[in-house]
């Protein structure tokens, strides 16, 4: 059940109207790191979640909490677009300030589509994707996926608050730096807390029989690059993070095969191949007669 109070987790109020920073502002409501993508990220996760418990309602407040920032975020921008001109006498760039906004970097649809409101988009319009959703029911895959989400996330925030002086914009990043900050650290914690408890393990998925993969380059390093420094990272040498082996560095493969023979499609795909043509055309007929699919 959901429910809708009709207050923010925060407040704050633009100084001014600026409808170049709230395309800019779009990135972060809905692109692929945006609050759009990781409130249904968190809730889908939730709803696929195979055991109940401290976890299951971790995903489920979180994604409440994230629906709760998307709507801050869509208020703001409307907030920011509240009085954008329309600008519907003068042609000019110069007297007009719609064209001047549009040319300086506002969002058009902004004006024409929603009418001086938020959009489901990101900076550039392109539409929010389901895509951009990782629910995999496997708990320490996601958990590792949430985190990398609030880590691009605060990054594209303080890249923003950056990006303008306004004190009201500030506040509302200083808070959602302040979550992003908190959801990182959450998701770590929840990561190696599954880990601890012996719920999941590395390799994911760590009840898939390991003895089914080829345990010779398990742990093997190749280094498929010109560059020497990576021999130096742990990843190189000693322990590997699951425990169950060591790390060994090799220049280049350590495995080859030989290319196999080009493919042979069906006739009817009308692919070239180093058959005849008229033996290519011939073999389609005769499976077409046949009906062989």
């Amino acid at each position: 059940m959901f429910f809708h109070k009709q207050e923010l987790q925060f407040k704050s109020t633009p100084d001014q109207p600026d409808a170049v920073y709230a395309r800019k502002l779009q990135e972060v409501l809905g692109g692929q790191y945006g609050e759009i993508s990781v409130a249904l990220q968190y809730e889908f996760q939730a709803w696929n979640a195979h055991v109940p418990g401290k976890y299951r309602d971790l995903l489920y407040g979180i994604g409440a909490e994230e629906m709760g920032h998307v709507e801050m975020l869509a208020i703001m921008i409307a907030q920011l677009l509240e009085k954008a001109p329309l600008g519907i006498t003068e042609d000019a760039v110069q007297s007009d300030p719609t064209v001047a906004a549009v040319v300086g970097g506002m969002d058009v649809q902004h004006a024409i589509v929603a009418g001086a409101g938020a959009r489901p988009v990101d900076s550039n319009g392109n539409p929010w994707q389901g895509s951009y959703i990782t629910a995999s029911g496997n708990m320490l895959a996601d958990f590792t996926a949430n985190a990398n989400a609030e880590m691009q996330g605060r990054l594209q925030v303080a890249r923003l608050y950056h990006m303008t002086d306004d004190h009201g914009v500030r506040d509302l990043l200083s808070f959602l730096l302040a979550r992003d900050t908190m959801h990182q650290n959450q998701w770590t914690t929840a990561a190696l807390e599954l880990q601890a408890e012996g719920a999941e393990s590395l390799p994911v998925p760590s009840n898939f029989p390991i003895k089914k993969e080829e345990r010779s380059v398990s742990y093997q390093y190749l280094n498929f690059s010109d560059g020497q420094s990576a021999s130096e990272g742990s990843w190189a040498s000693g322990p590997t993070p699951d425990g169950l082996g060591e790390f060994t560095y090799h220049e280049g493969p350590t495995t080859s095969a030989p290319m196999p023979e080009p493919t042979r499609v069906d006739a009817r795909y009308y692919g070239t191949t180093d058959l005849p043509n008229i033996v290519e055309k011939a073999a389609g007929a005769v499976q077409d007669k046949m009906h062989k699919e």
